[in-house]
């Protein structure tokens, strides 16, 4: 019985690798259409439907935080047709704040592969006289609760100022933002001189002359700022915050179509034309099997809830 068993399932699962896709493929992208995060996603989908022979239907489902596409995802059909961009806030970030999200990140997903990185940039007002990490930590610990910006309380960039502060003994005062532009605003102007930001964000005020950065929390130096050293380059070991990015399916997915585009992906990413596109976002092309990131899924979520209870971070 039990080769008969895995005779029909080997049957069945070469009969669908053969004819995957045979329709046009659902990708949910849970943040709003236009956004960086959203563009790099459909840079790799548009180049992954020429090989797979079907078109992507994108459904951006931006509320929650991403919270609301990643939890419709969770509950889709398991069968190869919806995928969905697995983002670092809502797999990671977001269920540490709130472990009742509806979904388990761990364990409600078939992870496919990574595609991109947006590490967090060290950026100050140019009208602040400092241009070393080693002079900012120096200035902070002068000037306790020195305001530093983000997009909001429990965002990249807020728990990129946590992590900071944990790592240097700092203490800076976080001022929470929901307009960007007024983030930005107030950063050139040097109301508020400290930002830890995603790239895109400042990627402008940066090649203008009006923010300077002067580190990223990466392990390697960005393209689009090849002269900004990395965070251990500058003195702060083990400063890496980045907004990720990778595709998954519902728990259940056969196997058959994971691999298949994960193969796409990983074709999508080592081309040339998107990998020029991701430097143009600020973002790092990615790539790994889905073992990989199921195991880099796992190791942000230890080190991001340590964070997080650690600096008693909570979504009021």
């Amino acid at each position: 019985m039990n080769a008969l068993r895995y005779l029909v399932f080997f049957i069945c699962t070469s009969v669908l690798a053969q004819d995957y896709p045979a329709k046009p493929i659902t990708a949910i992208i849970p943040f709003s259409a236009g956004s960086a995060s959203d563009v790099i996603a459909r840079l790799v989908l548009q180049r992954m439907e020429t090989p797979l022979g079907q078109r992507f239907i994108v459904s951006n489902i931006p509320a929650a935080g991403g919270v609301a596409g990643t939890l419709t995802a969770s509950k889709a059909a398991p069968d190869g047709y919806t995928i969905v961009m697995g983002a670092s806030g809502p797999l990671v970030v977001n269920r540490a704040l709130n472990p009742n999200v509806g979904y388990d990140p761990e364990k409600d997903f078939a992870p496919i592969s990574l595609y991109a990185s947006m590490p967090n940039v060290v950026s100050v007002s140019t009208k602040l006289l400092i241009h070393t990490l080693p002079e900012l930590i120096e200035f902070v610990r002068r000037n306790p609760n020195t305001p530093y910006s983000s997009v909001g309380n429990g965002s990249s960039q807020h728990l990129a100022g946590v992590f900071f502060e944990q790592l240097t003994g700092a203490k800076m005062q976080h001022v929470p933002y929901r307009i960007t532009s007024q983030l930005q605003a107030d950063l050139i102007s040097g109301q508020v001189p400290l930002s830890f930001q995603l790239l895109p964000n400042v990627l402008g005020q940066i090649k203008a002359g009006q923010v300077r950065p002067l580190a990223v929390a990466s392990k390697t130096r960005l393209p689009a700022l090849p002269d900004t050293p990395t965070a251990a380059e500058a003195g702060v070991k083990g400063f890496e915050s980045a907004a990720w990015f990778g595709f998954l399916a519902p728990r259940g997915t056969p196997r058959a179509p994971i691999d298949r585009l994960h193969k796409e992906i990983a074709a999508a990413i080592a081309d040339p034309a998107v990998r020029s596109r991701f430097t143009d976002f600020g973002a790092e092309p990615l790539a790994s099997t889905p073992e990989e990131l199921g195991r880099y899924i796992s190791a942000e979520v230890v080190k991001w809830r340590e964070i997080i209870t650690k600096g008693g971070i909570t979504l009021e």
